[in-house]
């Protein structure tokens, strides 16, 4: 089974792309996903106790959580701390059905992949990249989106550039969507020809 891993800074149109090869038929584990459920269940308890106040009626406030972070962003090693091996764990199970199901290609969507060096977890990496200022026009138009949060979420994240030099493939989401569907379709052309060992 081959296992590929997509990354992309905000807004570079990662969750798209993801869509796109689900659209193909491959298997698609979503991190983001993943948290958004732990944020209902597992993560609820432990979260409580190291960010008082910050879940209601058993799940995190994702917005009291913004601010506890905004205002001490050395407390984001602590969400880590407690989100992180829950994302893998829910990440491993999904690796462990599919092997089952002896499905052939996987993608982990990890947004954070290069800086939790989730690279060394998989066969290839496929970066998401469009040009900076589409980028920061799509992140701008979120809701409840500012300057200051835009600086604080890229300065977490491992720029553009690097992603792109570290990628083994390249999906620039610039122009149409029909573009990108055919670079995504490109990508599963490509590896899935390629004579596994």
């Amino acid at each position: 089974m081959i296992i590929l891993g997509l990354t992309g800074s905000i807004g570079m149109g990662k969750s798209t792309a993801a869509q796109m090869f689900a659209d193909l038929g491959v298997p698609v584990n979503d991190a983001d996903a993943a948290v958004h459920a732990l944020y209902q269940g597992e993560a609820v308890a432990p979260i409580e106790a190291a960010f008082p106040g910050a879940t209601v009626a058993g799940a995190v406030d994702r917005k009291e959580l913004s601010r506890q972070l905004s205002e001490n962003p050395a407390l984001f090693k602590t969400l880590e701390a407690i989100v992180h091996p829950l994302v893998r764990k829910a990440e491993r199970a999904f690796l462990a059905r599919h092997r089952a199901e002896k499905s052939s290609l996987v993608l982990l969507d990890i947004p954070l992949l290069f800086e939790t060096k989730a690279e060394n977890r998989v066969d290839a990496v496929v970066v998401v990249t469009c040009d900076p200022a589409i980028q920061k026009d799509r992140v701008m138009k979120r809701p409840g989106m500012t300057e200051e949060k835009f600086a604080l979420i890229l300065s977490r994240q491992v720029p553009d550039a690097e992603k792109r030099a570290k990628a083994d493939y390249i999906i620039d989401t610039s122009g149409e969507l029909d573009s990108t569907r055919a670079q995504v379709a490109d990508i599963v052309r490509q590896v899935t020809s390629q004579k596994r060992p």
